[in-house]
């Protein structure tokens, strides 16, 4: 099948990765346009351009998809099928009528749980033991098309999101590849979603990164290791922020102390109170210095006991 890409993070690199290496043939990629990122704010391609140029594929980067022009190249195109993974934007009607085959996604959640941009952070966040991919039937609604296939993984108590991320990665451009080619030959599934079941992962925004201590340490765990490589969360400690990157749950104790409260500090961990039962911090980073272990941290800082970490007044995140 004469194929259009619509992707643009490294999640979608690895199912046109896939497509390029599979019968079907790409015939140009579309993708978000050059963007400044990082800390230095140079301006940096998509990883989808970037793996499409090495393999001579025509890119589009239009700064948007709503016009008669983009429109026009679609047409000239002629794809039997536009397979869109995480673009970023969603599609006119004209575009999805487009394509003798449709529009197919690969939407990292086991639909209808987690529609939205950020499928896989709020179900790491959520403490899921289950999640998976999904490939549909786009409409115009948000992920509310309907299901093909679905894969499933397990989410261990210690995964972090980035790990989740890249297995969910793999298990997509797999699944995506099936879907091809049952498509191809006219065979593929197709199933309502239970609109009354569905869940939203909205965008992450700021305020989702700042520790709330006086949650559940089970909660906090979780929201901890589904922010973690990106975007990370943070608590407040001397005016600074100061990010937390890695936890664990020690057996709980009656302990009478303010959530935040710093009980202990060793270099296998620092214990923090918190709304119910303590954590175990072992990865942190202070504003201005770089993500280290614990033991690493206590070389030159020190989280007193008694130490009451959180507040955000006046203070910019990292």
């Amino acid at each position: 099948m004469r194929i259009v890409f619509m992707g643009t993070p490294d999640f979608a690199a690895a199912s046109l990765q896939a497509l390029i290496a599979s019968k079907h043939q790409v015939v140009a990629v579309v993708t978000q346009p050059d963007r400044p990122k990082g800390r230095g704010k140079q301006v940096q391609a998509p990883p989808v351009k970037v793996l499409a140029l090495q393999h001579n594929i025509s890119v589009l980067q239009p700064a948007t998809i709503k016009t008669e022009d983009f429109l026009q190249t679609l047409r000239e195109l002629q794809p039997t099928c536009i397979v869109v993974v995480a673009y970023g934007k969603i599609l006119p009607q004209a575009v999805l009528q487009l394509p003798p085959k449709g529009c197919i996604n690969v939407h990292a959640s086991l639909l209808p749980y987690y529609r939205g941009s950020a499928p896989i952070h709020w179900s790491v966040m959520n403490g899921e033991r289950e999640t998976g991919v999904t490939t549909m039937f786009m409409d115009e609604g948000m992920d509310t098309g309907d299901m093909i296939l679905k894969k499933y993984l397990t989410i261990a108590p210690q995964d972090n999101v980035g790990l989740v991320h890249d297995r969910l990665a793999k298990l997509g451009a797999e699944l995506l590849i099936e879907t091809m080619d049952l498509l191809e030959q006219g065979e593929v599934p197709r199933a309502s979603q239970d609109h009354r079941l569905a869940t939203y992962a909205p965008m992450l925004k700021k305020e989702h990164e700042l520790i709330h201590w006086d949650r559940a340490a089970g909660d906090i765990h979780n929201h901890v290791r589904g922010m973690d490589p990106w975007p990370g969360t943070y608590t407040l400690w001397q005016n600074k922020v100061l990010k937390i990157w890695r936890t664990e749950l020690p057996k709980a104790r009656e302990i009478n102390s303010l959530p935040g409260t710093v009980l202990e500090e060793a270099p296998s961990g620092i214990l923090i109170q918190t709304g119910q039962g303590q954590i175990l911090v072992q990865e942190l980073q202070l504003q201005g210095s770089k993500r280290m272990e614990v033991k690493e941290f206590l070389r030159g800082k020190s989280l007193t006991p008694g130490t009451i970490l959180g507040s955000q007044e006046g203070v910019e995140a990292l």
